[in-house]
């Protein structure tokens, strides 16, 4: 499974809009390992974004 798929699918089911014909794809063919990792990090991007983005409204 190539990373783009990863990120494509974990950015789709991190915004609510995953369709359940690509979520039952994504958990047959690989192990729910790399979907995590990816939504750990995006949790870890979209945090410090948010952080940024408060110190510069707030300065």
């Amino acid at each position: 499974m190539s990373i783009w798929r990863i990120f494509s699918s974990t950015v789709a089911a991190f915004f609510g809009v995953q369709t359940d014909k690509n979520r039952q794809r994504d958990f047959k063919t690989t192990s729910p390992v790399p979907f995590i990792l990816m939504g750990i990090l995006l949790t870890i991007v979209m945090v410090l974004t948010l952080v940024a983005i408060v110190n510069q409204v707030l300065s």
